[in-house]
């Protein structure tokens, strides 16, 4: 299994925002918003909990699990 997102919907959902502007806000490097994007990096429980608060969505809405056996998004 892996970890998908839609942290780079969200930024631009939200004003189209950049990286950098959303990695000050969150307290983190731009480099650290990249990775998760582009899902080698897995955040913590805290920083995601921290994203779901910036943007006013459920951690559920942000994140989502990849069920690689069964080639489909899972919940």
């Amino acid at each position: 299994m892996k970890l998908g997102n839609h942290l780079r919907r969200c930024r631009f959902d939200k004003g189209e925002m950049t990286q950098q502007e959303l990695a000050s806000e969150i307290g983190v490097t731009r480099q650290t918003i990249h990775s998760i994007e582009k899902g080698k990096f897995i955040p913590s429980t805290l920083l995601s909990l921290r994203l779901s608060r910036f943007f006013g969505r459920p951690v559920e809405e942000i994140f989502y699990i990849i069920d690689e056996n069964r080639k489909e998004r899972g919940r």
